[in-house]
C-alpha cells in the first residue's frame, strides 16, 4: 500500500488540571498505532485553563484530510472530541516515481 505523508495539527483546551498532556499522548497511542507518525506537544497554562498544541507528522495509509476526519469519527473518544478547539489537516499521497520517456 502506498503511504502518504500526514500532518495534522490539533488544539486542545480544558479547565487546569495538570493532565492534559498526558491524556493527549494517551489518546494519540491509541488512536495512531497502526500508523507511522510521530508527534509534538507544546503545553501553555493561562489563566485557569491547559493548552496543548500538538503537531503530528509522518507516514499514513490515509489518502485525504477527509479520509483522517472519518477515521477520528469512528476511533476517537468521547472525551476527544470535548477537548478538541481546532485542527488543520494536510495529507499528501506519495506518487510512484516515473520512468524517462522510451525506457522499461
Amino acid at each position: 500500500m502506498i503511504k502518504s505523508e500526514t500532518y495534522l495539527d490539533f488544539c486542545f483546551i480544558t479547565e487546569k488540571t495538570g493532565e492534559l498532556a498526558v491524556e493527549v499522548k494517551t489518546m494519540f497511542e491509541q488512536l495512531f498505532q497502526n500508523e507511522r507518525l510521530h508527534w509534538y506537544l507544546d503545553v501553555k497554562e493561562k489563566i485557569g485553563a491547559e493548552i496543548v498544541v500538538a503537531e503530528v507528522k509522518g507516514m499514513s495509509n490515509w489518502k485525504s484530510e477527509q479520509e483522517v476526519i472519518d477515521y477520528l469519527e469512528e476511533h476517537a473518544s468521547e472525551k476527544f472530541w470535548t477537548i478538541l478547539q481546532g485542527y488543520q489537516f494536510q495529507v499528501l499521497p506519495v506518487m510512484k516515481g516515473c520512468r524517462p520517456s522510451g525506457s522499461r
